[in-house]
C-alpha cells in the first residue's frame, strides 16, 4: 500500500538578491515509514556560471549540516522527523534554500529520492 511522502529540492542560491539558484539536492520525508533523508551533489562548474566567486566550502558545510539534520546526528537530533523536515523546508534567505514542499504516494521513499536526484539535480545524461 502506498504511503504519503513529501519532498523538496535543495537549492544553492549564491546571491540571494539575484534570485538565481541551482538544484544541489533533494529531501524526502515519509512519516508512516519513519523516513527522512537528504542527498546532495555540488557541480562546481555549473555553479560558477551563477557566481564564479561562490565559496564552495561554505556551501558544502551547510549541506553537511542539512544531511545531519535529516539523519539525526546534528543539533536537531532530539526533534521529530516531521519537525526537522519543516525546519529544513521553511523559507529562508541563505545560500541554501528549498523549493516548496510537494507530496506524492510511494512504497519506496529511497527510490523517490534517487529519482529526484537523477531527474532534478544531477546533470542530464547524453544519450547516443
Amino acid at each position: 500500500m502506498p504511503h504519503v511522502f513529501e519532498y523538496a529540492l535543495v537549492r544553492a542560491v549564491p546571491r540571494q538578491e539575484r534570485g538565481e539558484f541551482m538544484n544541489v539536492g533533494a529531501i524526502v520525508y515519509c512519516a508512516p515509514l519513519r523516513f527522512l533523508r537528504c542527498q546532495t551533489h555540488v557541480d562546481a562548474q555549473r555553479l560558477a556560471a551563477l557566481d564564479p566567486g561562490m565559496d564552495l566550502d561554505v556551501l558544502r558545510d551547510a549541506l553537511r549540516s542539512w544531511a545531519q539534520a535529516c539523519d539525526g546526528t546534528g543539533p536537531m537530533a532530539e526533534s521529530s522527523l516531521g519537525q526537522r523536515f519543516r525546519w529544513l523546508t521553511a523559507p529562508r534567505s541563505t545560500i541554501v534554500q528549498t523549493s516548496p514542499a510537494h507530496t506524492g504516494l510511494t512504497d519506496d521513499p529511497q527510490g523517490e529520492l534517487d529519482h529526484l536526484m537523477r531527474t532534478q539535480v544531477l546533470p542530464p545524461v547524453d544519450h547516443p
